[in-house]
């Protein structure tokens, strides 16, 4: 029998899933495994922790699972969710939520992080950039990208936009640390979740005393209203706070180990490099290159749950069983991005995956592209002769994390 072109034959039956090693690495390449996984339909595999799982990894595959309604992720919370460390996810929250709820709450929110309302910060994140640029060429090299530069710039700006204190920073820090740890054991999460939930209450109940113009005070009214409830109300921030610096704190420390690095350690970006410094008008096309091609995550996202069967790229999901995805596969997947490993600024057509799809589509996108954008173009202006200042392999990266990232990045000029 021929099938369909469009439906592609499940792989031979196994009498055990793939054993899942491709969450982590050290560098800026997609694991070989993605290719070899990305020309076939959906694979069974097994993760460290919970329920065997489908693993999608073409783009078309990643952003059906990501759009369609028929995938949950309600449904992981009461599940014993596949996973990468010991700790499950927890509800609340949107990443916790299908529609109507999900719809619900994203609307109380949706309204604050348009491109509208975050365009006028600009001049914010460049003031903030300079300012933490200044102190750099102050103290003189060497400087610590990582630190000087990559987070505190975008956590000094979701902090400004949530408002909290700037005495907690340090501790939300440390909570995100915990949370985004693929190690850690429970009771450690317990422990600093306690402390971070008090804390954020502590935020709550000063809002509710003294209003201010700040997130935390546009939540607090519509929970008094009755539109949420205080622990969705803590979900939310908590999300907001955690999404709101730890990716871009990663990204833009990635972004210039691409711009930085030789070719043959995953970088190769020294041209594009120049071209920014010449042409400052092509760096938002560069933001989204660099987002399609750097992956974020250490492999893969929150799984969702088939609610009844579905056909995904050519197999059967069956009602009950979970998918996860790898947007850094779609991401580099040649059929909608030929040659994918190059940077290609005029890059046409098809859009990345890096912010998600669908109603989950991260919130904080406009945020995220406007701190890049302004990073690159004051980092590339301010310091021409930015460079490496130590050996590739002194290098310290990010592993049994959630996202893919540099410890630091050790920077002269």
């Amino acid at each position: 029998m021929t099938l369909p072109p469009d439906v592609r034959p499940a792989p031979e039956a196994s009498p055990e899933p793939l054993a899942y090693p491709f969450w982590t690495s050290d560098g800026l390449g997609l694991p070989e495994g993605y290719g070899q996984l990305r020309d076939g339909p959906p694979v069974r595999v097994r993760l460290p922790y919970g329920d065997e799982a489908w693993l999608a990894t073409s783009y078309e595959d990643v952003r059906a699972v990501l759009s369609d309604p028929r995938f949950s992720l309600a449904e992981a919370v009461r599940r014993d969710q596949p996973r990468i460390g010991p700790m499950p996810r927890a509800g609340g929250g949107l990443i916790a939520l299908d529609a109507p709820h999900h719809t619900r709450l994203r609307t109380l929110l949706a309204k604050e992080f348009t491109a509208r309302r975050m365009e006028p910060l600009r001049g914010r994140v460049r003031e903030v950039a300079d300012g933490l640029l200044d102190r750099m060429v102050a103290a003189g090299p060497p400087a610590d990208l990582v630190e000087d530069l990559a987070f505190p710039l975008p956590m000094t700006l979701i902090c400004e936009i949530v408002g909290v204190p700037e005495a907690d920073q340090p501790g939300l820090r440390t909570w995100a640390d915990t949370v985004c740890s693929g190690s850690v054991t429970p009771e450690v999460v317990r422990r600093h979740a306690q402390d971070f939930f008090g804390r954020m209450n502590d935020w709550v109940e000063t809002r509710r005393r003294t209003p201010a113009d700040d997130l935390i005070t546009v939540l607090v009214r519509a929970a008094d209203e009755g539109a949420l409830t205080a622990d969705e109300l803590m979900g939310l921030l908590n999300e907001v706070l955690i999404g709101g610096f730890v990716t871009t704190t990663n990204q833009i420390a990635n972004f210039f180990a691409v711009l930085l690095l030789p070719r043959e350690a995953g970088g190769g970006g020294a041209e594009l490099l120049t071209t920014l410094r010449e042409r400052p008008e092509v760096i938002p096309r560069a933001v989204e290159e660099l987002l399609r091609l750097v992956p974020l995550l250490n492999g893969l996202t929150l799984p969702r749950y088939a609610e009844e069967d579905v056909d995904l790229g050519g197999v059967l999901v069956r009602a009950g069983e979970p998918v996860v995805v790898s947007q850094a596969a779609a991401n580099h997947d040649p059929v909608a991005f030929p040659s994918p490993d190059r940077i290609v600024l005029d890059r046409p057509g098809t859009p990345h995956i890096s912010f998600g799809h669908g109603i989950h589509y991260c919130l904080g996108a406009h945020l995220a592209r406007l701190e890049l954008q302004t990073t690159l173009e004051r980092v590339t202006a301010r310091l021409p002769g930015l460079r490496l200042a130590v050996p590739e392999k002194e290098l310290r990266w990010r592993s049994k994390e959630f996202f893919s990232g540099l410890r630091s990045l050790p920077v002269t000029w």
